[in-house]
């Protein structure tokens, strides 16, 4: 079997990291606890979790379109060809944090480009869980533009390829509260503090610090702000996205951008709503199709339902157990085909879906779980996957109809249990 090459050494990357991150994440959750000093909440932070999960299934299996590509731009236009070294390691991760600022602050500013970011922002806590938050409506790829600069130089791109996951991988460390300004760090690299300004609405901190690693473009730039002792940063998004469904919140904006482009009346407004600042809407949408926005952070309410331990023991089982089919896949990327890895990866996204959208008390969610784990149990059992697992993965077949058979019965007596009494009432 041919090998994928980028994908196979970034699920062998995967498989390094996130451990570490869970890890780092338990340590955060405990030193919360026992400091008294808690930055997560349960759901919130499964949520982050599961959406990390859909940013690897999306990333594995390539779901991209790529418009233009880095190696035909340093094909096109390199003016020098750098000997591999030191310093060329240094100059094409300088190009690469220097392009994500510029793809960030781009995101921040355009609106239908919010869509590929919102979700990184969609959490009401900060905290290291946050950083997993990350997007699966990336769907066109055009960053290579803002890697001009490494083109310029030369630089290969096997070597763009190593370091732009060293580069994201970095990004991890500073999505915490418990740890304070840096001294003079502070004025070379994105620190927690500067960090904690980006992801905040107060109007003082919206579209602030979009540096990666070197806070110096923040501050070349204009968009450098000190988070301030007198205005205690409030996270989240100005218009809160109300649910735990990483699917449903990466696009959002999106099918908002769509219905103020379809219910305007202005034709020169259906085509310049994409690309107005973040936020903009026509005029004539604006009282047909109202949406809150927070107009004061401190006085806002988070999205908070109440969970019984039966509730979060279900989030619980499903999360974990969709974590170990998760680790499978990546862990046998290699030697899955492309229709294996695209029915699997299927599976694993409608069964994201389907948990979390159970955890927001939606009506349809119930049938929806059972329907999931139905088609789920019959996807497997088809002939060309049941094969494949039966031969070299026996015990991994077993735990996934075990999983999915027991999804149906644990559905079923919430369902009984919870819908039946009215003990739950519907979140909207």
């Amino acid at each position: 079997m041919v090998k994928s090459g980028f994908s196979l050494n970034y699920a062998d990357i995967l498989l390094l990291v996130i451990p570490s991150f869970m890890i780092l994440i338990l340590v955060e959750v405990l030193y919360g606890h026992f400091t008294k000093k808690q930055t997560h909440t349960f759901m919130d932070t499964l949520s982050s979790l599961s959406s990390g999960m859909t940013n690897i299934l999306k990333d594995s299996l390539g779901l991209v379109l790529i418009i233009i590509s880095y190696p035909y731009i340093l094909k096109s236009i390199a003016i020098v060809n750098l000997e591999s070294s030191l310093t060329l390691y240094l100059i094409a991760f300088v190009c690469i944090d220097f392009a994500s600022y510029w793809n960030h602050r781009l995101n921040h500013k355009v609106n239908i480009f919010w869509n590929r970011h919102v979700i990184h922002h969609s959490s009401e806590e900060f905290n290291l869980a946050c950083a997993l938050r990350q997007s699966i409506s990336s769907w066109i790829g055009f960053g290579a533009l803002f890697l001009i600069p490494a083109a310029l130089f030369g630089v290969p791109a096997n070597i763009i390829a190593l370091l732009a996951p060293l580069h994201l991988f970095a990004q991890f460390w500073y999505h915490t509260q418990h740890i304070g300004k840096l001294g003079f760090l502070e004025y070379v690299i994105v620190t927690p503090s500067q960090h904690r300004v980006h992801h905040a609405i107060n109007s003082i901190y919206i579209d602030k610090n979009l540096s990666a690693i070197f806070c110096v473009w923040d501050r070349i730039f204009g968009t450098f702000q000190e988070e301030l002792d007198e205005e205690p940063p409030v996270y989240g998004v100005l218009k809160p996205v109300q649910t735990w469904n990483p699917f449903l919140i990466n696009f959002q904006h999106a099918w908002n951008v769509i219905q103020d482009a379809y219910y305007t009346n202005s034709f020169k407004d259906k085509l310049r709503v994409w690309f107005m600042p973040t936020g903009w809407r026509p005029d004539d949408v604006i009282d047909k199709l109202p949406r809150p926005i927070t107009e004061n952070p401190k006085d806002r309410a988070k999205y908070s339902p109440n969970y019984s331990i039966f509730l979060k023991s279900i989030a619980l089982f499903h999360f974990l157990s969709i974590n170990l089919l998760l680790t499978f896949f990546l862990y046998n990327f290699s030697d899955l085909s492309i229709d294996f890895k695209l029915m699997y990866g299927f599976i694993v996204a409608i069964s994201i879906f389907g948990f979390t959208s159970l955890m927001d008390f939606h009506s349809w969610a119930i049938n929806f779980e059972i329907l999931r784990s139905i088609l789920s149990i019959l996807l497997i059992s088809t002939l060309s996957m049941s094969k494949f697992l039966l031969t070299d993965f026996f015990y991994s077949y077993i735990f996934m109809l075990m999983y999915f058979f027991v999804s149906i019965v644990v559905t079923i007596f919430y369902k009984n249990k919870y819908v039946s009494s009215t003990l739950i009432k519907k979140h909207v």
